[in-house]
C-alpha cells in the first residue's frame, strides 16, 4: 500500500487529502492511508497543507529528510478550482525572528486564482 500510494502521490500537480486518496484506491483501509501518509510525513517525503478543517499532502524537496521538513515555500489555495498547490519558486527562508525566538516551523498559505484559472 506505501508503494501504491506513493506512485498516486507523484502522479498529482496539487496537493491532496485522504479522502482524495482514499477515493482513488476504492477498496483501500482508511486507517492504514493514514498511517501511511504519517509515516511518510515522518520520513520528510510529504508535507501537511492546513485548510480549514482539511489537512491535505504534498511530496517535500529533496532537502526534507526525516524529522526536519525544508519546505519554505507558498501554498496556493484557488478559490476556483478548488485546489492547492506548493509554489516553490516564492522562497520564504529569510524570514527572520528576534534572537530569543526559537523557529520551529513556518507555514505559508495564501489564497487567489490560479494560473489555470486566469487563463
Amino acid at each position: 500500500m506505501r508503494i501504491l500510494t506513493l506512485d498516486f502521490l507523484l502522479e498529482q500537480s496539487a496537493a491532496v487529502s485522504l479522502s482524495d486518496i482514499e477515493n482513488y484506491f476504492f477498496h483501500s483501509d482508511r486507517i492504514t492511508l493514514y498511517r501511511t501518509l504519517k509515516t511518510f510525513e515522518k520520513k520528510g517525503l510529504i508535507h501537511s497543507i492546513q485548510e480549514k478543517n482539511t489537512t491535505k499532502y504534498s511530496l517535500c524537496q529533496d532537502a526534507c529528510t526525516e524529522g526536519f521538513h525544508q519546505d519554505n515555500h507558498l501554498h496556493f489555495y484557488c478559490t476556483q478550482c478548488k485546489e492547492t498547490v506548493c509554489l516553490e519558486q516564492v522562497d520564504l527562508s529569510e524570514i527572520q525572528v528576534p534572537s530569543n525566538f526559537s523557529l520551529q516551523q513556518l507555514r505559508f498559505f495564501a489564497k487567489g486564482i490560479c494560473d489555470k484559472c486566469n487563463g
